[in-house]
């Protein structure tokens, strides 16, 4: 089983093998409905077969010398009444084909989230968006109709397979002969369409997941689109995927046209009808008999024609599945250790001879590379609690590298890094992470109210809590400028604030966590000088008793600093206070001359 950041415990745990036997985990849970699903199928096909039986006996009465009306009423009769159980059998089969549909829709859904929030950033870093959410929606909504209509019409085929075998030998032994032929070349042909229908069925939907991530990527860059003058180019690309879809389903709509069953059922109608004239030829069946076996083969017609439509609905359906289950059993390189060290934290940051890099396998490394690829290379480096530490450098430096590697985004590729004197990854997770809060330059606000994201990390505190968080980042007068004040739903990704107005809400979010330790990664660069005033007195009165790491080229921000890292190229070239970087360190000098 792939490891996790986080998992959801339930009482049961589903087949993950396979698409297959993922899907009939989940199906066997609504074993009730499933059991409607058989009942009905077989309810349907033999009241089906029942009517031309009744109507066999019907031609048998009016075609004697004398007719006999009595057996006539009784057979339309008995057809009515076997035609109204069959109705209501019918329906129970569909009402809990749509039962299992859904609720197979929704824990699948609901178990891909889960997974999808679970795994660690060196996989999302490496995953589509849009196609993530093609397979979140789309792709589900695929396997609900693969439960029905899908699968409710292959069982409730089946089974009109299934009667004409039964029915057939007791009009004549012989009559059996020819629905059997049907029903073993019915099933090679089935087979030999669908061989050749799930690979173009696993196709549309690789092209759909392509498509739908252009898509996704177009609408997130639209402001970059535009300002480039790049909307024919991002059109031209867009069309380019919806072709490759279009021919993609244009292959599948090719294979489920080479249907042979349908010109099967012609011959074996054909053959039926000679079978049947000639045993009555010789006197060894009646015309009833006649009527009563060609119309069970003409019932073979509905598992014919169905099937067409719902294999290629089932096969969508576990191309689907495969593509979910692809993402869930996908491994993750971090796990949530939820038996680790949980004590509360003190702020101690240790760097032992770390080595990062964003492409390596953390689990395969125990030496940092020499190569220069790497993005953090032997850095070490000891912070005391309740100490600010600056990390300086230029861009691409690894400032930001090591923020990430203290509350485990990722872990290291050689090395470690303590808190406390513990392994992070000795930590419980989500013990660890509660107790850091990071606010980083590009801050990520949910479509929510502003105070739903002041309290994201704290869900359960209170208006004055809240306010009291807004106060201190200096939040709070521009909130109460809205119209709906802390009520104000804020654009997705906080686009109708300003960059300021966003990473003070940021700021405000990481105050009412009360973390042990409080990261600003150049958390400052978007907020005016006379507001940074402010929020730097903010800041200074944030620090007290934890230990802050502050990224930023601010040097109002530097110098007040106990502890400054420089950084160059991945390595922590310089260590010491602002006073002695200066008068020792080229390398931070070189930052400010720059």
């Amino acid at each position: 089983m792939a490891v996790s950041e986080f998992t959801v415990q339930r009482a049961w745990q589903a087949n993950r093998t396979s698409p297959a036997r993922w899907v009939l985990s989940h199906v066997r849970r609504q074993w009730v409905f499933l059991i409607g699903i058989l009942i009905g199928a077989l309810g349907n096909a033999g009241g089906a077969q029942l009517m031309p039986l009744f109507m066999g006996q019907a031609f048998d009465a009016v075609a004697q010398a004398q007719p006999d009306y009595g057996v006539l009423l009784t057979a339309a009769i008995l057809i009515v009444v076997s035609q109204v159980v069959r109705a209501i059998l019918q329906l129970g089969r569909n009402f809990s084909a749509e039962i299992i549909g859904q609720r197979l829709e929704r824990d699948l859904r609901d178990e891909l989230y889960a997974s999808l929030i679970g795994k660690s950033m060196s996989f999302h870093d490496q995953q589509k968006v849009g196609d993530i959410m093609a397979r979140c929606t789309n792709d589900v909504r695929e396997i609900n109709l693969m439960m029905n209509p899908g699968v409710n019409l292959v069982i409730g085929s089946s089974a009109f397979l299934l009667f004409p075998l039964i029915l057939a030998p007791r009009i004549h032994p012989q009559l059996v002969v020819i629905p059997a032929v049907y029903v073993v070349l019915y099933g090679l042909a089935v087979w030999h369409y669908l061989s050749g229908l799930l690979p173009a069925s696993r196709a549309v939907r690789q092209n759909f997941g392509v498509l739908n991530s252009a898509l996704a990527e177009s609408i997130e860059g639209v402001e970059t689109v535009k300002g480039a003058a790049q909307e024919v180019r991002e059109i031209e690309r867009f069309d380019g995927a919806l072709r490759n879809w279009r021919d993609a389903f244009v292959r599948q709509g090719k294979m489920e046209s080479l249907y042979f069953p349908q010109l099967l059922l012609g011959v074996t109608v054909a053959f039926g009808v000679l079978h049947s004239l000639i045993l009555l030829n010789a006197g060894q069946i009646t015309i009833g008999d006649v009527v009563a076996y060609n119309g069970m083969l003409m019932m073979f017609g509905f598992p014919t024609f169905s099937a067409q439509f719902s294999y290629a609905q089932v096969s969508s359906g576990m191309a689907s599945a495969r593509r979910m289950l692809d993402l869930i059993n996908a491994q993750s390189k971090l796990d949530e250790n939820a038996g680790g060290y949980d004590a509360p934290m003190r702020g101690e940051v240790t760097f032992d001879h770390v080595c990062f890099d964003y492409n390596a396998d953390s689990a395969s490394l125990d030496i940092c590379d020499e190569s220069g690829a790497a993005t953090l290379r032997d850095v070490s480096f000891h912070v005391l609690p309740g100490h600010t530490v600056a990390i300086v450098g230029q861009t691409g430096s690894g400032k930001s590298s090591i923020i990430k590697l203290i509350n485990r985004i990722y872990d290291v590729s050689a090395g470690c890094v303590k808190v406390d004197g513990v392994d992070v990854r000795d930590w419980n997770l989500a013990v660890l992470r509660r107790q850091i809060s990071i606010i980083e330059q590009d801050v990520f606000l949910f479509s929510r109210t502003i105070a739903e994201n002041i309290a994201f990390g704290a869900p359960g505190a209170t208006q004055a809590q809240i306010e009291a968080a807004a106060k201190a980042a200096q939040a709070h007068e521009f909130i109460l400028d809205f119209q709906d004040g802390y009520q104000t739903v804020v654009g997705e990704r906080g686009v109708t604030l300003s960059g300021g107005q966003r990473q003070r809400i940021a700021l405000a979010r990481a105050f009412l966590t009360n973390p042990r330790i409080l990261v600003l990664d150049d958390s400052t660069s978007a907020i005016d000088s006379a507001t940074e005033d402010m929020i730097q007195r903010a800041i200074f009165r944030a620090a007290e008793g934890r230990t802050t790491f502050i990224i930023t080229h601010r040097l109002s921000q530097i110098r007040w600093a106990d502890v400054i890292i420089v950084m160059k190229k991945g390595r922590a070239v310089a260590i010491g206070t602002h006073d002695e970087l200066m008068q020792t360190s080229p390398a931070y000098r070189a930052i400010f001359d720059f």
